[in-house]
Parts: C-alpha cells; sequence; structure tokens
C-alpha cells in the first residue's frame, strides 16, 4: 500500500490505524472484550463487547451489523461512542460474515440468523452485573431488518430498538430489474452459492465523504464479490415479509434515515413510522444524509445523529 508521497506502508488494522485494540479502548475509557460464540445450531460466531470503565452500565445494546459487512471495522465507532456513554454494547459476526463461521456472505435462512442473535442477547442478559437494566436493540440496514425479526421473534425481550437506514424494503434504485429477480429465483434453488447477482459495491453508494470510502474500504473482511443466489432471495423474502408486517410492530423504536439514500428506502421507514402500532415512535430523516449515518458522512453530521441516538436513550433510562 502507497502514500500519497508513493511511499509503502503498512496497511492499516483497524479503522483507527495500527494502535492496538487494548490501548486504543482504554484511550477512550471503554473495556473492549472479544470472544466465540457457539449458536444453538452449532455455528462458531464471532462476538465483541463495548463496556463503559468509568460506571456502571446504564444500559444494554444489542447490535446488528448490515449486509457484507462485520462489527470490527467502522461498525464499531457507534458501540464505542456509546459505551463512552455509560451503555454496555454487544454484537455479533452473522452467519457468514465477518470473523464467524459460514461461506463469506451466504444467509441461506435469515429466521435462523435470528435464532443466532436471541441465543447470544439472551445469554449476555443473564449476566448478574447486567440484572434488570434496560436492553434496546440497534441495527443498521439489513441488520435493522433483522431487529424487527428479532422483536417478533421475542415481543416482550427488549424496551426499545433503535432502526438506522433500515432494509424493511429493498431499493428499487439497487434492486434488480425485472425479468432478472425472477431468473435468478429460479436459478438460486439449484445453485443458491453462485455469486452473479448484477449489482454495484454499496460502499460508494453508501458513504458522502470520500476519505471515508477509502477507510471502508480497507476493511480486510468486508465481502468484495457479488451477492450469492441464495442470499438475494432470501433478503427478498423477508423483506416483502416486512413491508406487510409493518403494522405489526409494537416495540418503542427510533427510526433514522437519510434523504439522499439510495440503498435502503426513506420512505419505508416513513411507512414504518405511520403503521406500527408502537405506543412510543420517533423518525428522524436528514436531509442529504446519505445510507452510512454514523461513519460516512461528516462529522458535523455524524455528532447530529449520534445526538439523537443518546438524547433518545437517556430518556429511556432515567
Amino acid at each position: 500500500m502507497e502514500d500519497q508521497q508513493g511511499q509503502t506502508r503498512e496497511p492499516e488494522i483497524h479503522y483507527w490505524g495500527n494502535m492496538p485494540e487494548e490501548e486504543y479502548y482504554k484511550l477512550k475509557g471503554i473495556e473492549g472484550s472479544k470472544s466465540f460464540y457457539t449458536s444453538p445450531r452449532g455455528l462458531s460466531l464471532f462476538t465483541r463487547s463495548w463496556l463503559p470503565i468509568s460506571s456502571s452500565p446504564r444500559g444494554l445494546l444489542f447490535m446488528v451489523h448490515g449486509y457484507g459487512n462485520d462489527m470490527n471495522w467502522t461498525f464499531q465507532s457507534t458501540a464505542i461512542f456509546l459505551a463512552q456513554m455509560g451503555f454496555a454494547c454487544f454484537a455479533l459476526d452473522m452467519e457468514g460474515h465477518g470473523q464467524s463461521q459460514g461461506l463469506r456472505c451466504y444467509v441461506p435462512n435469515i429466521d435462523l440468523v435470528v435464532q443466532d442473535y436471541l441465543s447470544f442477547f439472551n445469554v449476555t442478559k443473564q449476566n448478574p452485573r447486567f440484572h434488570g437494566l434496560p436492553c434496546f436493540l440497534y441495527g443498521e440496514s439489513m441488520g435493522g431488518a433483522i431487529c424487527l425479526l428479532i422483536h417478533f421473534a421475542d415481543p416482550k425481550g427488549f424496551n426499545g430498538a433503535i432502526l438506522v437506514a433500515p432494509m424493511c424494503k429493498i431499493s428499487d434504485n439497487v434492486k434488480p430489474r425485472w425479468p432478472i429477480p425472477q431468473v435468478l429465483t429460479f436459478i438460486a434453488r439449484f445453485l443458491p452459492t453462485l455469486a452473479i447477482v448484477p449489482t454495484e459495491d454499496l460502499l460508494y453508494k453508501s458513504i458522502k465523504v470520500e476519505s471515508k470510502k477509502q477507510i471502508g474500504e480497507m476493511n480486510p473482511l468486508r465481502y468484495r464479490g457479488k451477492p450469492r443466489l441464495g442470499t438475494v432471495v432470501e433478503l427478498l423474502r423477508v423483506t416483502d415479509f416486512l413491508g406487510r408486517r409493518l403494522c405489526d410492530v409494537e416495540i418503542p423504536f427510533l427510526v433514522l434515515h437519510g434523504s439522499a439514500d439510495v440503498v435502503t428506502d426513506p420512505n419505508v421507514s416513513r411507512a414504518l413510522y405511520e403503521n406500527a402500532k408502537s405506543q412510543a415512535k420517533s423518525i428522524k430523516i436528514y436531509e442529504g444524509m446519505m445510507h452510512s449515518l454514523l461513519f460516512g458522512e461528516t462529522d458535523e453530521n455524524i455528532e447530529i445523529v449520534r445526538g439523537d441516538i443518546l438524547n433518545w436513550l437517556n430518556d429511556r433510562c432515567k
């Protein structure tokens, strides 16, 4: 890898640079840990936690990353911030992502992924250290959709959800045109792991700031191949299901979306807000912001989004 002067330099091992994790977390005033969790179906899943050091946690955040991403790179910048604000955060790399077991970016059954997350989250809740604390879901993009599915699977298990640009429907701007979906669905019956779905790299459609696109690109665990047939068919199934079930959402939530998002549709977030049964629900549509609200925007915009998340959490953790 070369810098602007053409000199070769070592690739950065974290989104923040080459400072060891332990030192970086200490500098930020938090405690970080990582381990592997074996799910009930026998998958080895990589997990992380980010905890405040200076005080007992005020609440628990259970976090779900998006498609093709993982929780080890820029995703954890939000977890680090929330831990600094007094919240204990937990996440895992879903099947086929990051350091977890499975064929790269192949998710044949999202319902099983939901059960993986629920199992890990429920085990974490049983820690006596966290007894009685409010528990919240947090999901970005496809992770937002999974959070809603977790809510349907365990309606009373969480006190609220933060949904960042949730993929409740695949945007028409990135969805393959007819008859491609029909053809791909047919082929997926026989070759579900085939990575041939014609889409552009979503990283460049998600991030606004050019220098941050380079940081995102450096993630050594980011999936760079074309989507696999079975994964796309499953995403189409799940988003169609969610689109019909928005009126059944009862969990208190905050949904956040950029008006310039071309990966997931801000109008679907508006529909979620309007149709959900939730007694406590809030929506923020940020004018001109894109899909990656909490990393890809300007630092000023990120502070705005973080502030809205923190205010929502503070109201529920007094």
